[in-house]
């Protein structure tokens, strides 16, 4: 399994009145993790946003498990954790600096044409990528 690996320094920004990371910010560190996975094996979102293509997401869970706080480093560990013909799953894990879990998530998503939002198929827009999900998607383990 193919698992890509981003360091987040966590900015005072991001914390709420308590002095933890603000809940949603956990969803940003996702969609970088996204973007990271996708740049590791050589795509771009941004190339496939400029063909007219959008991947939305359908479905999102979060299992927070041990706070991050202000000044701290977190990991992103992000995965394919299955690729179907229309849905595409990622998996993360976000560590704390001594690999302690902060958090656990999977975020569905599909791909769309950008002016209908109608479902389309990875494999027609581009193959290459498709195989690639296919191939290291964690499901085929």
């Amino acid at each position: 399994m193919f698992v890509s690996e981003k360091e987040i320094e966590i900015r005072y920004a991001e914390t709420d009145q308590m002095g933890v990371v603000y809940h949603a910010n956990y969803l940003v560190w996702m969609e970088i993790g996204r973007t990271s996975l996708i740049q590791d094996l050589g795509f771009t979102y941004a190339g496939l946003e400029s063909e007219g293509y959008l991947s939305p997401v359908i479905d999102l869970s979060i299992q927070y498990k041990a706070a991050m706080r202000y000044g701290q480093k977190a990991t992103v560990r992000t995965w394919v954790e299955s690729h179907g013909k229309l849905r595409s799953v990622y998996g993360y894990e976000i560590l704390h600096e001594d690999g302690t879990v902060a958090a656990t998530a999977t975020s569905e998503h599909i791909l769309v044409k950008k002016d209908s939002f109608r479902p389309v198929s990875l494999r027609k827009i581009d193959p290459k990528w498709d195989a690639k999900y296919t191939e290291i998607q964690r499901a085929a383990d």
